[in-house]
């Protein structure tokens, strides 16, 4: 049975928390293999509707076993506020796992990440403050607390001495803050030690043994393809792997493991924080868009940045993740549009680009070469079939199917869980 891989194709909110869900009663494991609680999935089921910000979307799937990789960084105080929202509602959280070598974020990391923002003053990235970035950092720079760290104490002051050397220089001498103490650290961490510790282990095995087993284990990536810190719109980028490859370093299974990789993409675009972003609009067409689709983030609230659908993106990260199907959602958004455009290729200083631009100032100020497709007026959100859809809905399918390079194999048609057309299966 198959590894199956799920990542957005475009910046983020695409909808990959739906993705999962769909895929719910036939998944035994949902495995969150990178980023934190700086990005969340909105699930709705039934009347009820779900926020997870840390939490694999999983979890909300009876028999589903939840797993938080060694990529991921825990922000502990965040975990169990979910955990307890979820419980509260009566959702069983017992099974979830956490790697042991999941890293821990830190009180010293959100405040580092939000100093440091507001003194790059125009040159900001738009981080959410949430202490991502700054854990990833210690993480690479080999100073980073992880999850078993906090079951031998000895061992945790030790880790949080080291760290906060550098840490509290940084913070009284350049950024004008008061410093951390170790003992405020330690004693912060440790208060969740005794609730964690049941659910940390070594989830590598764990998973191979339920792959070895025929089991359906689902790989959920956090952030996109243009967030990922190597292929993204770097410097404007999350601080992890939120590719494919990111999911076999981020749960400690092996890439030959991967039998399948599913992008989730709009059926327009969206991003939030700053970077480049050709096919924004800044018109009332793209206040339209933003109210119609409630393109506000999850987590944080703010409004999206909005555009129309980007071709040579969605042909990108086919490539760059190896994209076996791709999940199309929010189509009945674009219900009403007498035309909708759709971004082909980009115009840079006159030169035509049907690729995105490897240099990134080309891209920066790319604009788009725009086709238009005759846009439909009829209720989509209880289509079930292709052929449901009104001609000009499928035309234009088929059309982001032929220039995407790879098969359109589910529709989102409205915001709740049997709201899709399923085209092809995704086991």
């Amino acid at each position: 049975m198959p590894g199956i891989v799920i990542v957005g194709v475009q910046w983020g909110d695409e909808g990959k928390g739906k993705a999962t869900d769909l895929l719910g009663d036939r998944t035994d494991w949902v495995v969150k293999f990178n980023g934190g609680n700086n990005a969340g999935h909105t699930v709705v089921v039934g009347d009820e509707k779900y926020a997870l910000h840390l939490l694999p979307s999983g979890i909300l799937s009876p028999g589903v076993n939840p797993v938080i990789g060694n990529g991921v960084v825990v922000d502990l105080e965040v975990l169990f506020a979910e955990l307890d929202a979820l419980a509260a509602r009566g959702i069983d959280v017992s099974k979830l796992r956490v790697s042991a070598n999941a890293h821990i974020i830190t009180q010293y990391h959100r405040t580092l990440d939000k100093v440091t923002e507001r003194f790059l003053g125009k040159r900001q990235i738009g981080t959410t403050g949430r202490g991502i970035g700054p854990a990833y950092a210690d993480k690479i720079n080999r100073v980073g607390i992880r999850a078993q760290d906090l079951f031998d104490e000895s061992i945790l002051r030790q880790k949080v001495e080291g760290a906060l050397e550098q840490k509290n220089q940084l913070l009284v001498k350049v950024f004008n803050r008061r410093g951390t103490t170790v003992d405020e650290i330690v004693d912060d961490l440790l208060v969740y030690a005794d609730r964690l510790k049941p659910m940390v282990c070594d989830t590598g095995l764990l998973l191979d043994k339920a792959l070895d087993a025929g089991e359906v284990v689902v790989f959920e990536g956090g952030q996109a393809t243009m967030l990922d810190v190597d292929h993204g719109t770097y410097p404007f980028v999350t601080s992890s792997s939120a590719t494919a490859g990111g999911a076999a370093t981020g749960s400690g299974v092996g890439p030959r493991r991967l039998d399948r990789v599913v992008g989730i993409v709009k059926a327009y675009t969206t991003r939030v924080g700053a970077g480049p972003f050709p096919t924004e609009l800044f018109d009332e067409q793209g206040d339209w868009l933003r109210a119609r689709g409630f393109e506000f983030g999850t987590t944080t609230g703010r409004p999206r940045r909005v555009g129309w659908y980007d071709a040579p993106i969605t042909r990108y990260a086919t490539r760059v993740n190896g994209i076996t199907d791709l999940v199309l959602t929010k189509l009945d958004i674009l219900t009403g549009l007498e035309q909708v455009p759709v971004c082909v290729a980009y115009d840079v200083g006159g030169e035509r680009f049907d690729e995105v631009p490897v240099n990134q100032s080309d891209f920066h100020h790319a604009t788009p070469v725009l086709e238009h497709f005759p846009g439909w007026s009829e209720d989509i959100s209880r289509a079930r079939t292709f052929e449901d859809l009104p001609k000009n809905a499928q035309d234009y399918v088929l059309a982001l199917e032929e220039m995407s390079g790879t098969r359109i194999s589910v529709i989102g048609v409205g915001p709740g869980r049997d709201a899709v057309i399923v085209r092809h299966d995704l086991v």
